[in-house]
């Protein structure tokens, strides 16, 4: 008989909630070892007796056989005297003082549950909220660690003595499932209409179910907030919401039943499947079918969707397929224009009183709102746009310790990070923060990842920009607190994110090519079109866009005919009658823009790609006006003409590279009759050639073949892909996002990156 051995294991990582320690004993009881595993706030820690090659089979299969929702960070294992285990437990839970570990996000339902709400034989049949160890609620519903039911939202449900004994079985899948419930112990779901409850359960259901096929909008509350939704084939019950949401052209995204009907309505390669059927569940971008039909308004202008599935029981059950009922149901975050999505019952009879015929409610508690995730796929792999439910508060892994750190991040998709060790938690997205209502939701989402993670920032850092509601919190609480605070310039904060999450080193700069719509300056201007060598410390900037004026300031973005009318001027190229940005302004209105131009009154200068696009997308009659953010861009893009092989050319003087000529040839195109498809793709080529050259330029002068793309303007996927082929053809070493988004969205773990080597070097 082999000489007993003894081992003390730990284990840190998403490995609460997923499945682990049930796994842990089911391994633990097949190779004949005795000990026990528990659940801890630092991860999960087992000891265990049994033969030394027993042990050594148990560790190894710890890390390749793990629970497909499971992620080990490390694993630490220390060899001990036998304790002589008479048998192998799962102990209760244990809280350590300070300890932490990473919070699994919400996980879309299973196949094994979907089965069972399918089955009429079945306790679960049709229940809403039917989950498992594998699937269900987490991030949205966590009050704290360790992630046990009492620390959540579903304390208030006492567990059925049927619940309960799946819950106390080890070999059960739903053992210590912690959101586990049914028909009989768990949250219900009932209709409200004139804030009276009309029905509840199956009949609130086959209402609702009724009520969207008449073309009424329906506020569903879900897994981290409300959605509003009505029929995406119904032009009336879309353009309807449209006018209550006060959302007049940006799109809106669809909820389909199945592969079958992403099929029937769009085209999508292996990739995007592949998202779509994730566990994550993101909203994917996808092209349109022609023949698709789904009305217009979903998103105007446009040739594609935004497409998810459905990820929880009540989504099934509202979108189950039958003869007449629509297969696409428009699923837009329930909160009034740019304020956050309402999570709670009264706030939402209060907010959206005004916007829904109806409300689907529910009595699952909603800890911390979460929007959708927003997805697409570039070369093979997933490129983030939105990071939030199904990917957050899951952290970006850090090549180096950090102390804890929070980094506030920007403005416009705003999304916090909080660094502790090596880990760096992202926040779900939190919005635009334009409005005290996403201040006060920011705040809250800062006091629950500190609760959550067991830490304290031990300094800050923010946005160079003094009036960004985030960068004042960083600075008021800096002087409260008596914190360090690090200002961050946003584009060095756009590259040091992606060199982040590529686990760079930064020992050797980067080319960075920061690109995106606004950004404040080192000098105080505006700017977007950068091109910067850049480690985590400091940063060069060897070129970037000339500055143009932006007559009217913010008005300028709203209004992208003002912008072509500052790069005519700066061309020198007469305002004639004949151009789409002059006609779309009357004479007082010239006037006053060529006033502001004059005196450089009321007229911030700006090197914004992003800017640049508006104003060409004006010149070009696509868009003079826009209602949402980079709408000129996106409609100009959607245009491009895929055979076109021309392109327009920059000149480059000495630090600046100056688009006159090309706005000069883009005049020269219209007044030839050129069609506009054209005029987009030789745009969007001579922009991809652009960035060629600066960064062979500035790889002769020394800088690196390493380059690396972040900012909004990055989200075009014509200029990423020709940008990345031309430069891989050119031996560069190129990084796109793969974890954060490209977007201000993922500015925050920059932030911190760059905070915390300038604070090193202090």
């Amino acid at each position: 008989m082999s000489a007993l051995h003894g081992a003390r294991i730990h284990i840190t990582g998403v490995v609460q909630g997923v499945g682990f320690r049930p796994f842990v004993y089911g391994l633990a009881k097949k190779l004949a070892l005795t000990g026990w595993v528990r659940n801890t706030s630092a991860g999960v820690h087992i000891e265990v007796d049994g033969s030394e090659q027993a042990i050594a089979r148990f560790v190894s299969a710890l890390v390749e056989d793990a629970p497909p929702l499971a992620r080990i960070d490390d694993i630490q294992v220390e060899a001990c005297a036998p304790n002589a285990h008479s048998s192998f437990e799962i102990m209760a839970s244990e809280t350590i003082p300070e300890a932490y570990q990473p919070v699994s996000p919400d996980v879309s339902t299973c196949a094994d549950c979907m089965r069972e709400m399918r089955d009429a034989s079945d306790r679960r049949y049709r229940y809403p909220f039917t989950n498992c160890t594998n699937c269900g609620p987490r991030f949205t519903i966590i009050e704290d660690i360790p992630y046990d039911r009492p620390n959540t939202t579903m304390a208030e449900f006492p567990m059925c003595a049927q619940c309960a004994e799946e819950y106390e079985d080890p070999l059960d899948r739903r053992f210590h499932a912690q959101p586990v419930a049914c028909p009989q112990c768990g949250p219900q779901i009932w209709l409200e209409e004139g804030g009276r409850r009309v029905s509840e359960r199956e009949e609130a259901l086959q209402a609702v179910r009724s009520m969207l096929r008449e073309g009424c909008i329906v506020a569903v509350k879900g897994l981290g907030g409300f959605h509003l939704a009505c029929d995406a084939t119904d032009a009336e019950a879309v353009v309807e919401l449209r006018r209550r949401k006060l959302r007049v052209d940006k799109p809106f995204a669809v909820m389909m039943p199945d592969m079958n009907a992403v099929n029937a309505h769009c085209l999508m390669n292996e990739v995007e499947r592949r998202l779509l059927e994730s566990h994550e569940r993101p909203i994917v971008i996808l092209k349109r079918r022609a023949e698709s039909n789904i009305v217009p308004e979903v998103a105007p202008g446009q040739d594609t969707l935004g497409v998810m599935l459905p990820y929880t029981p009540l989504h099934f059950l509202l979108l189950e397929t039958e003869t007449g009922y629509p297969n696409a149901l428009v699923m837009t975050s329930g909160n009034l224009k740019e304020e956050p999505i309402a999570t709670q019952n009264e706030e939402a009879r209060e907010n959206l009183n005004q916007l829904a015929d109806a409300f689907l409610m529910h009595d699952r508690g909603i800890r911390t709102r979460c929007d959708d995730s927003v997805v697409c796929a570039i070369e093979d792999d997933l490129y983030p746009l939105r990071r939030s439910r199904g990917y957050a508060p899951f952290p970006v892994h850090l090549d180096w310790e950090s102390p804890p750190m929070l980094a506030v991040g920007a403005e416009l998709k705003n999304a916090f990070c909080l660094t502790q060790a090596r880990y760096a938690f992202l926040s779900h997205h939190i919005g635009d923060m334009e409005n005290y209502e996403t201040l006060r939701s920011f705040e809250d989402g800062v006091a629950h990842y500190e609760r959550l993670f067991r830490t304290k920032p031990e300094a800050l850092a923010y946005d160079l920009h003094p009036d960004y509601l985030a960068t004042r919190y960083a600075l008021e609480r800096s002087e409260h607190e008596g914190l360090p605070a690090v200002g961050v310039q946003h584009h060095h904060a756009h590259i040091a994110a992606c060199m982040a999450e590529h686990g760079l080193d930064g020992d050797s700069p980067v080319i960075g090519v920061a690109f995106d719509g606004t950004g404040y300056g080192s000098d105080g201007a505006i700017w977007g079109g950068e091109f910067l060598l850049a480690d985590y410390s400091s940063f060069e900037r060897p070129f970037h866009l000339s500055y143009v004026s932006m007559p009217g300031g913010d008005a300028a973005v709203r209004q992208p005919w003002r912008l072509a009318l500052a790069w005519l001027d700066r061309a020198g190229l007469a305002w004639a009658p004949d151009l789409p940005p002059v006609q779309a302004a009357d004479s007082t209105a010239l006037q006053t823009v060529r006033r502001m131009l004059s005196l450089g009154l009321n007229a911030p200068l700006t090197s914004s790609m992003g800017r640049l696009f508006d104003a060409v997308s004006a010149l070009a009659g696509v868009r003079q006006t826009v209602n949402f953010e980079a709408q000129a861009a996106i409609e100009f893009e959607m245009l491009v003409d895929a055979e076109e092989t021309g392109a327009y050319d920059f000149t480059f003087e000495e630090e600046e590279i100056d688009a006159a000529p090309l706005v000069e040839a883009v005049v020269e195109d219209l007044r030839s009759g050129t069609a506009v498809e054209k005029i987009a793709a030789r745009f969007h080529n001579g922009v991809a050639a652009m960035v060629l050259k600066s960064c062979e330029l500035i790889r002769e002068r020394g800088g690196s073949r390493k380059v690396v793309l972040s900012g909004g303007v990055w989200q075009n996927q014509i200029l990423l892909t020709r940008t990345l082929a031309q430069l891989r053809e050119r031996d560069f070493e190129v990084y796109i996002h793969r974890q954060v988004p490209t977007n201000d969205g993922g500015i925050a773990l920059g932030q911190a990156a760059v905070a915390l080597q300038v604070l090193r070097e202090r």
